[in-house]
């Protein structure tokens, strides 16, 4: 399937797949190990198959979608949204904070935030110190999501609980929209999703976007039925049991974990 270009900068770069369709799901490339090139845009057919089309939004660096080229990329999807009669996103991590930052532009509908971060600029998260180097060159203003998020958006946001960054993340993104649901799911660490993914319930999770209103208690479901079926769940369940003292619970969720035969091996 071939893309069309749309905004093609040495910060960031856009790739539309299927643009003729009258709904769109936006994607945001999520934070990478080794930053500094682009990727080859990839369509996510669960909802190009479905009539969808899809705007792929790659940031060159770690930087938070925010640098020099921010305002130009937001000024072309403003003038891109109207083209769609529903626009909606998921996204992991800093693509979930993206996601949130450009969704007053796109007049986003949707949303399914996986981890997402309400900022890097240490004064607004003095708390989380894992994105230091990154945030020095944030511009607070430029990435406020007050300022720049749509109000009016949607969905749910999904954390493991026992990731107490992610939690507070989550909980500050909620003051800004709170049209949000927090979605607690336990035992899938950073990003919570790989306990779905094992438990083979991330194409389900993709539907609950496709086809309307995202239910957070649909969301939580899924998690809890994927998770009988995770290696990581058990393994990281294990780990919190350990921390609080909990030696006999710990031991039960390593035999449970040993036995869980997963429906995607790759979390």
């Amino acid at each position: 399937m071939k893309s069309q270009r749309v905004f093609d900068g040495a910060h960031l770069r856009a790739d539309l797949f299927k643009g003729g369709n009258r709904r769109l799901f936006v994607s945001f490339r999520q934070r990478i190990g080794a930053p500094g090139a682009f990727d080859p845009p990839r369509p996510v057919l669960a909802y190009t198959a479905r009539g969808y089309a899809h705007l792929h939004i790659q940031s060159r660096l770690n930087d938070w979608f925010i640098n020099p080229e921010t305002s130009a990329l937001e000024a072309l999807l403003r003038e891109m949204a109207p083209r769609y009669r529903r626009i909606v996103s998921m996204g992991f991590s800093m693509g979930g904070y993206g996601a949130l930052r450009f969704s007053g532009a796109l007049n986003m509908a949707q949303i399914i935030a996986i981890a997402p971060q309400v900022s890097i600029a240490p004064d607004l998260v003095p708390f989380d110190l894992r994105y230091t180097v990154e945030a020095e060159g944030f511009d607070p203003a430029l990435g406020d999501l007050r300022r720049h998020g749509n109000k009016g958006l949607r969905g749910a946001i999904l954390c493991d609980p026992f990731n107490r960054m992610d939690l507070r993340h989550a909980g500050m993104i909620r003051q800004r929209f709170p049209g949000l649901r927090i979605c607690r799911m336990a035992g899938g660490g950073h990003p919570p999703t790989r306990v779905l993914r094992q438990g083979g319930s991330f194409a389900r999770m993709q539907l609950e976007l496709v086809h309307g209103t995202v239910d957070a208690s649909t969301l939580i479901g899924l998690h809890r039925a994927a998770r009988r079926l995770s290696p990581s769940y058990y393994d990281h369940m294990r780990k919190v049991a350990l921390r609080h003292g909990r030696d006999a619970l710990a031991a039960r969720y390593e035999a449970a974990g040993a036995a869980a035969v997963p429906v995607v091996a790759k979390g």
